[in-house]
């Protein structure tokens, strides 16, 4: 490291030195590498909170504004034609709320080496995907004669899949317990158990049977494999990460899913909060806005700090207040009121918002410390 830089050590974090070294030209002089230090050091206190700051306020102002500039575009394309993604506004609201069923599901999965070959990509595309056995039905007969369905399905796709007639028959009879499923003749013969209404039945059947999950991770609706660089990547319309993990073939370290929720069952709260600042990160830079990271970052820790999702509304994080005031100036202030008041909560005005509704000074700024005052 350069000497000039190495008496910056203890004024500016590490990563910034780094960064500032790797940019310099070989040959420069010490004059200019001073000048760029002290400008660097000047921007760097600039960027800093001063104590007492209402970082809160200042970075909802900072993601709100931009936001409010949006525009409503609901779905983009997720670097394909093919595949739908949630975005703008739609998206942010769906983060910040945490919601537990978002629009559009999806996940991006890396491959191991050994596997990311542009032929082995497809076939693993396929094998994930969730099928039903409407995918594989050719003909559905029912027999009055016999009281009997016959159901014909495709050879090639279930020799592409490793099944048989006699797998789906089984799978079957584990969903419909009512029905016995036998194969005669390469076909799939479904008998019903009941004598009464049984033909009632078996109608009723060839609609329920049709949604049966057969093979492929439940789910997964839509696979899509894409080239990023040198590597494949799958992209789904669905998630699973569950099931994704007992694959083999993926890479664990470089899955990515758009649900928080499974994120935090899977990976932990840790992985939901990046989760939270990687997802509003990609929205914004899609729609040109630039706003500062931290502001995101505080966001997200606002979300994840009590170890569980908690999402910006009045069943979140505003739930959570200690302060009756500070619920109720969120949403139902009337609830809040009277369910303080039955029980004798008593509120000490240690935040900002109560302090401001009943116009006293508020703990921010130069409010913030308690004066000593040396008595003689």
């Amino acid at each position: 490291m350069n000497k000039i830089i190495k008496e910056y050590v203890d004024k500016l974090p590490n990563k910034i030195l780094l960064d500032v070294e790797s940019a310099l030209p070989e040959k420069c002089v010490d004059s200019k590498i001073k000048k760029i230090m002290e400008e660097m050091y000047k921007e760097y206190l600039y960027s800093l909170a001063d104590p007492g700051e209402s970082v809160g306020l200042v970075g909802a102002e900072s993601i709100g504004e931009p936001g409010t500039q949006m525009t409503l575009n609901t779905f983009h394309f997720a670097g394909v034609s093919e595949l739908n993604v949630t975005t703008g506004l739609p998206r942010i609201i769906e983060i910040l709320d945490a919601r537990k069923k978002i629009k559009t599901n999806m996940m991006e999965l890396y491959l191991k080496k050994e596997c990311s070959g542009s032929k082995n990509v497809k076939k693993i595309a396929e094998k994930i995907k969730e099928k039903t056995l409407e995918s594989y039905t050719k003909e559905v007969i029912i027999n009055v004669a016999d009281m009997k369905m016959i159901i014909a399905l495709y050879p090639k796709e279930l020799s592409e899949a490793d099944l048989t007639v006699g797998i789906v028959s089984k799978i079957l009879g584990k969903s419909f317990k009512k029905f016995k499923f036998k194969v005669e003749n390469k076909l799939l013969t479904v008998i019903s158990s009941s004598k009464d209404d049984a033909l009632k039945e078996m109608y009723k059947l060839k609609e329920k049977i049709k949604d049966t999950h057969i093979s492929g991770i439940k789910g997964i609706s839509q696979v899509l494999p894409v080239k990023r660089g040198n590597e494949y990547v799958i992209v789904t319309a669905g998630s699973n990460l569950k099931e994704i993990m007992k694959k083999d073939f993926f890479d664990s370290e470089r899955i990515i899913s758009n649900d928080l929720f499974e994120i935090e069952k899977t990976f932990g709260i840790e992985a939901t909060r990046q989760l939270v600042i990687n997802e509003v990160v990609k929205v914004l830079d899609a729609q040109g806005i630039n706003i500062d990271i931290r502001h995101i970052m505080m966001v997200s820790d606002a979300m994840t700090m009590s170890g569980k999702v908690c999402g910006i509304n009045r069943y979140g994080i505003v739930k959570d207040k200690p302060s009756v005031l500070a619920r109720a100036s969120f949403e139902t202030p009337m609830n809040h009121l009277f369910d303080a008041a039955l029980i004798g909560e008593e509120d000490y005005l240690n935040s900002v918002i109560e302090n401001v509704m009943i116009n006293q000074a508020v703990p921010v700024g130069t409010g913030l410390p308690g004066l000593v005052i040396k008595v003689k």
